[in-house]
């Protein structure tokens, strides 16, 4: 249920529900074992933010942002790129194409915004939770956002492992070696800190 001025959830869940649909068909389609897995992890992180939703509503732009973020996932790793368009690997996805090439691909792009948007996540729910009696608001002191990057990272490094069991799983993944891991890690990093100074900077809305 969405009480008044709560965002409304349903038109989110309807997109979402309609590109995880799409997914799966491609997924089988093109006999993808791995994102199987990563549909699995979605179909779990949904009921997770709903719940959080009704605890302490979120933002219609937080919704949106996840669900958004979720997409990009999806695409990246089922949608095929043209075999002129500049890629790493084997696998011709969206993942893998370099939007500056040998420099910054879509795999990296598609971190940094989804742990700007949980390290927002973050600092949206210490600000209900932290709230003084009189109903102050918490202020984006140092020691919070410090706080606010490491819970990013934090969820970044998850992904990381949801990563490496694919790699345990599957014997043909698109998961990358060490190094794509380092460079994952550095736009989650990235990330986290373009959240924190638009919190501190930004003023984003907290209600």
């Amino acid at each position: 249920m969405n009480s008044p001025g709560r965002p409304v959830l349903k038109p989110v869940l309807l997109f979402t529900g309609l590109y995880l649909a799409l997914a799966v068909c491609g997924a089988v389609i093109r006999g993808n074992r791995e994102f199987i897995l990563y549909i699995g992890v979605m179909l779990v992180v949904i009921p997770a933010i709903c719940f959080v939703h009704r605890r302490y509503p979120l933002t219609r732009g937080l919704l949106w942002a996840f669900s958004i973020w979720g997409l990009m996932h999806m695409a990246g790793g089922l949608m095929p790129i043209p075999d002129a368009w500049s890629r790493e690997g084997s696998h011709a996805v969206l993942y893998n194409w370099w939007l500056i090439p040998k420099r910054f691909k879509f795999d990296q792009l598609t971190h940094i915004c989804g742990i700007t948007i949980t390290t927002w996540l973050v600092w949206h729910l210490l600000n209900y939770s932290l709230r003084s009696p009189g109903g102050a608001p918490v202020r984006p002191t140092p020691g919070i956002l410090t706080l606010c990057v490491a819970a990013g990272m934090g969820f970044g490094a998850f992904n990381e492992v949801v990563e490496f069991t694919a790699t345990r799983l599957f014997a043909d993944t698109n998961v990358g070696g060490y190094v794509n891991t380092g460079w994952d890690l550095v736009a989650n990093f990235a990330g986290a800190l373009i959240a924190v100074l638009f919190i501190r900077w930004g003023k984003p809305a907290q209600h």
